[in-house]
């Protein structure tokens, strides 16, 4: 849907008068009908359609990406074919290039739509809601660095679970540890120490961390070089690196994140993003 145009503005004013609205309540109305993009569904899609093997739409969303679609058309940032519902390889990159447009950088600009570009981009055209926000910065007690909304997530995990998780790596650690493949370079994502636990332990905690919106699985020595570990990804974070975006994606179509993306080896819960875990 398109924003009113002047004339139709000026018809809807003129006919206030004349049944004794005023301009500024038939402004306000005209900027009320504004269709709404949904954030949370939008990155949802985002995350899920580039690692699709079709070109299913994700549910909820097609109405958002949609309107993300035509106004990067509009910029002549997207070819009009691409203007599906489909958030895919090809829309990442062409909001990259927007997000690039307004002069951001690096996470800032990695394809997935931030509260502040999307806003921008539906000025006039759509309206937000159903907002994510990484929020600040903040350092573990270990010393490492997450972003706030990750710090709550864990938190409550570890108010689920009855006792505190120790992390072996934080988030925005580019290059930290080369066998993480670049997961741990954006925002929220985290490896959390195993030691002294049980395999039903590990297991409980894998659980614990995917109720409240992780993509979390149990990594063995035998799947890569490290040691064990649960390694994380918190869904729908909008700083997540490119290789992070793809294993939340895969973890939505039930694979275990890893290269050779084989079945998810995890506890099986019904899938929530933190935002949707704290309107339960």
């Amino acid at each position: 849907m398109k924003p009113p145009s002047c004339a139709a503005l000026a018809v809807a004013a003129l006919l206030g008068s004349v049944i004794g609205v005023s301009p500024a309540s038939t402004a306000r109305a005209a900027v009320e009908v504004l269709p709404s993009v949904n954030m949370e569904a939008t990155v949802k899609a985002a995350q899920i359609d580039p690692r699709r093997a079709d070109d299913t739409l994700t549910p909820g969303a097609k109405a958002g990406v949609l309107l993300v679609e035509q106004a990067l058309r509009d910029r002549n940032l997207l070819d009009a074919r691409w203007v599906d519902g489909y958030f895919g390889t090809t829309t990442i990159a062409a909001y990259a290039n927007y997000q690039k447009s307004l002069g951001y950088t690096g996470l800032d600009a990695n394809g997935l739509p931030g509260k502040t570009s999307l806003t921008k981009l539906g000025t006039d055209r759509f309206k937000v809601t159903q907002v994510i926000a990484p929020g600040a910065r903040v350092s573990t007690d270990e010393g490492f660095v997450v972003n706030a909304r990750t710090q709550s997530m864990l938190a409550e995990a570890e108010r689920l679970l009855g006792r505190q998780l120790v992390l072996e790596q934080g988030s925005y650690n580019p290059g930290g540890d080369p066998t993480s493949a670049g997961t741990h370079d954006g925002g929220g994502v985290v490896d959390i120490s195993v030691q002294g636990m049980t395999s039903a332990t590990r297991t409980t905690v894998a659980r614990a961390l995917r109720r409240v919106g992780f993509a979390a699985w149990v990594r063995s020595p035998s799947q890569g070089d490290w040691p064990w570990h649960i390694h994380a990804v918190a869904l729908s974070d909008t700083d997540l690196s490119s290789q992070a975006q793809h294993q939340a994606g895969d973890y939505y179509l039930g694979l275990n994140g890893l290269a050779g993306r084989g079945p998810d080896d995890g506890p099986q819960v019904t899938i929530h993003t933190w935002e949707e875990y704290q309107r339960l």
